[in-house]
């Protein structure tokens, strides 16, 4: 080959060359699914989950605003969840059952994400009227609760019902929060920092908590990419 159309061709073979790379990157990106969660509307949950009022609900879902008081007796609303990713569940702390093996995984779950401020958790009380403010206070310094990451909740009993069904999803039985209304739920319900549903676990399952640990992953990394 002659010397001097070979010098010519250089420049256009290397122009093909990086052609070709960003090609087969196009295709690949284009051909690989992003790695994202779902987000969770009322009519993607099963209907036992979902307050009959709303089970039709198939866009824009949110978990509903709230008023509740803390560990500590500060009211805490959604402004405390602001921008966070957390993790939300259901428990009491008579419980002698799921709960303590509920308590002691987000604990893991604490100790996993303590350094990190876009992460917190809420835990709501089943039987508000029967622990009042300095019953958490103890349960939460029993069970290692870093007050600035987790948010153990008492409040109106028929609020935090009404959330429990009509915002996270979180119980299968029905019920209006009366007297005789009782929840009892292993869930644990990962909310978004646009206070959308993004994932349920067994709070009671080794594998599940591992598994929301890298959903958590896989939802900072979708906000930081934004």
């Amino acid at each position: 080959m002659d010397l001097k159309f070979f010098k010519k061709s250089i420049p256009t073979l290397a122009i093909m060359a990086v052609f070709s790379v960003i090609m087969i990157y196009a295709i690949y990106t284009f051909l690989t699914p992003e790695n994202r969660l779902p987000i969770y509307n009322p009519a993607d949950v099963n209907p036992k989950l979902v307050d009959e009022s709303i089970v039709h609900v198939r866009r824009n879902h949110k978990v509903a605003a709230f008023e509740l008081i803390n560990q500590k007796g500060d009211t805490i609303t959604q402004e405390v969840y602001k921008d966070k990713i957390y993790v939300a569940d259901f428990f009491f702390t008579r419980c002698q059952t799921i709960c303590p093996i509920m308590t002691n995984n987000m604990g893991k779950l604490q100790e996993v994400f303590k350094n990190e401020d876009d992460i917190k958790f809420l835990s709501l009380s089943v039987t508000p009227v029967m622990d009042s403010i300095p019953i958490l206070r103890e349960y939460a310094d029993k069970m290692g609760v870093i007050d600035a990451k987790w948010n153990i909740a008492t409040g109106d009993k028929k609020h935090i019902y009404e959330l429990a069904r009509k915002s996270y999803f979180a119980v299968l039985d029905e019920g209006d929060g009366g007297v005789q209304d009782f929840i009892h739920t292993e869930n644990f319900v990962l909310v978004d920092k646009k206070q959308q549903i993004r994932g349920f676990y067994d709070g009671t399952d080794t594998e599940d908590i591992q598994r929301l640990i890298s959903d958590i992953r896989l939802l900072q990394n979708e906000f930081e990419n934004k």
